[in-house]
């Protein structure tokens, strides 16, 4: 598809509220869930270490939005940075077939990002929408892997066989890493996350299924780990809902996993979805890691958690529908972003930024001064 040159206007300085959370606790007062203004991101502090997080005279700026246009959900899930090119991998969300029956699809968008050499601030971009390869139908979730490549995760369709993880390497067609385990066919391959050691970390919920572009599940909503060394893959965790997201802590000790599962009232969903936060501990010091003492880590202020990540200092930030919620490693929430329509997927761009995939809109948040010294994790 085409790729078409925009301009990125400069940032805005986001406001910063700061709230007492035991005079909220006491008042029983509802905070507003969404930003009142459609076209501001601001930031709610619920404890002083949020600052850790975001530092001082914050601004954004919105990159990309398909509100006045067709709407489409194109900023949804992926959302990889790679720092070499200075290039974004966003995956859609669900699109409308052009023919009627015909299965939804899900389109890829490569945003090209064009900095300003003073400030390192996004002044362009290019931003072209690709066909996923037939062979990685549906892809979801995604991770930078190895020297200049993406390990994607493909859903699948309704033929069996199709879905699991895929390795492309720059300029390269994709290259399947996993996909089945031993014979079944996995659900909807979701989110991953690489281990630290090249092992690949992912989700399976079913999704795919519910959404009436996979088959019937042959195996429950999985947290699996895959070690390409070894070729060993295992089941590490089996009770989670519908586990969508994961990220490990920066020691690689704690897996954190959200679950976008409805909840169950007498074995009925009700229509209330989940905010469960959980966490595992990582053992095992010598051959294959377990994960062991699972427990919640934490309950979304505004429900409905699905992508999430880690920080270098541990706090963990989780992508909800009032924004990013912000929560210490001790599990006390810090703060939120507050992002209008909220957020599906998020990741680091530079040291002191973060690009927040909001369905029809791409944004980022800069907090402090951009660095703009060349290095293996900035350029």
């Amino acid at each position: 598809m085409a790729s078409v040159v925009l301009p990125v206007a400069v940032p805005k300085t986001c406001s910063v509220e700061v709230l007492d959370l035991a005079e909220i606790a006491r008042k029983k007062a509802k905070r507003p869930l969404k930003n009142s203004d459609e076209n501001t991101i601001s930031i709610t502090q619920y404890h002083p270490d949020l600052r850790s997080v975001i530092s001082e005279n914050p601004s954004f700026s919105l990159l990309l939005s398909t509100l006045e246009s067709s709407k489409n959900p194109f900023f949804h899930a992926a959302c990889v940075y790679q720092p070499a090119h200075n290039e974004l991998y966003i995956t859609s969300d669900l699109l409308q077939p052009v023919q009627t029956g015909q299965l939804p699809i899900v389109l890829i968008s490569k945003i090209q990002l064009k900095r300003d050499e003073i400030t390192g601030h996004i002044g362009s971009l290019t931003w072209q929408k690709l066909r996923p390869p037939s062979n990685m139908p549906m892809p979801a979730g995604a991770v930078r892997y190895g020297h200049d490549g993406i390990v994607f995760c493909s859903q699948g369709t309704t033929t069996a066989g199709t879905g699991g993880l895929y390795h492309m390497q720059r300029g390269m067609p994709p290259v399947p890493v996993v996909t089945n385990y031993f014979g079944r066919d996995f659900n909807s391959v979701h989110d991953v996350i690489e281990g630290g050691d090249g092992s690949l970390w992912f989700t399976d919920p079913h999704h795919g299924f519910l959404n009436d572009f996979r088959p019937k599940p042959e195996l429950p909503c999985h947290i699996y780990r895959y070690a390409p060394n070894s070729g060993s893959l295992r089941v590490m965790a089996e009770d989670v809902g519908q586990a969508h997201s994961i990220a490990l802590s920066p020691q690689k000790r704690i897996l954190y996993v959200t679950n976008t599962g409805p909840d169950l009232a007498g074995g009925e969903s009700v229509v209330k979805r989940t905010g469960a936060i959980y966490a595992f501990d990582v053992v095992g010091e010598v051959g294959e890691p377990f994960l062991a003492n699972k427990r919640l880590f934490a309950y979304s202020v505004a429900g409905n958690p699905k992508g999430i990540r880690c920080d270098k200092k541990g706090n963990v930030l989780v992508a909800c529908d009032d924004g990013v919620e912000t929560w210490s490693p001790s599990g006390m929430i810090l703060g939120v972003i507050e992002v209008p329509g909220g957020v599906t997927s998020l990741s680091f761009g530079r040291e002191y930024e973060l690009f927040l995939c909001s369905e029809q809109r791409l944004w980022t948040v800069q907090s402090g001064d951009l660095p703009t010294r060349t290095g293996p994790n900035n350029r």
